[in-house]
């Protein structure tokens, strides 16, 4: 089946090499770290209460997202999976569900909410903010394809399930890559060592209150990888209305991490 917003003829978008496929697979089998004893988020700021709402990437499950959501609940926020098995893809019934779920969460703390989405999680995340954007604190991507077409790795995959996906009714590329309105803070967090979808995919567009962020490490363990976890709890910490671009703060012990860089801001740490 054609799949509009995937490049399958690498005109916009050039795959990930295979080798990185199999980079991929060896980080999701190693084990991961205490990530709260980790020199990057031992010293991470508390956080203020607020809910966090954490949906998983494409063929995967909240088990994805379990490292994150810990150390979530440990900074002090009320941090939610989405509750709802595998993620398909953008199904009808996949996008009822994360409406109706952030709608409940919105609720029952009365306090705009933080979504944070890993890969197709964070395209999912996107068009919450973008549908509800005066219920949405702030965005948080990470390794979210969001400049459409993309290519990926798992484009055979895709394929197989797009009749399912609502994506694939007539919604256009444009609205799609379409930004979430300037009220709405957006941070992007990918890494050019990304094995699944095409990392230039992953960049926001400017925007007085967008940002993208690079790290070091593969696509799939983005949400057990210190160096992303150590920008999304400093961007979950910013006081409502007071956001401000990334910029590292040095750490005692994490003498490893390098100088940022900066692209419409893009800060790049490595390890």
């Amino acid at each position: 089946m054609n799949v509009p917003f995937l490049d399958t003829e690498g005109r916009i978008a050039v795959p990930p090499p295979k080798r990185r496929l199999f980079r991929e697979f060896r980080s999701v089998l190693m084990p991961r770290p205490r990530l709260f004893h980790h020199p990057l988020l031992r010293q991470a700021p508390p956080g203020d209460g607020h809910p966090v709402f954490v949906l998983p990437g494409f063929l995967t499950n909240d088990g994805r997202t379990r490292h994150l959501r810990r150390l979530l609940d440990q900074l002090g926020y009320a941090a939610y999976g989405w509750g709802e098995g595998v993620n398909w893809g953008p199904t009808d019934y996949a996008i009822a569900a994360i409406e109706r779920r952030f709608q409940e969460i919105r609720r029952r703390h009365g306090r705009k909410v933080t979504l944070i989405g890993h890969s197709l999680g964070g395209l999912l995340a996107r068009e919450l903010a973008k549908k509800f954007p005066g219920d949405v604190r702030a965005v948080i991507m990470l390794g979210s394809p969001v400049r459409l077409p993309t290519a990926t790795s798992l484009a055979v995959f895709f394929r197989l399930l797009a009749r399912f996906h609502r994506t694939a009714l007539g919604l256009e590329l444009a609205d799609l890559n379409r930004p979430p309105p300037d009220s709405v803070p957006v941070t992007a967090v990918y890494t050019r060592e990304d094995g699944i979808v095409a990392w230039e995919s992953c960049l926001e567009q400017s925007g007085a209150q967008r940002e993208n962020v690079e790290v070091r490490g593969t696509h799939s363990t983005l949400p057990s990888n210190p160096l992303a976890l150590a920008v999304v709890a400093d961007r979950l910490a910013q006081p409502e209305g007071g956001w401000r671009a990334y910029a590292r703060t040095p750490v005692a012990g994490a003498d490893s991490v390098a100088k940022a860089r900066v692209r419409f801001p893009r800060r790049r740490l490595r390890l």
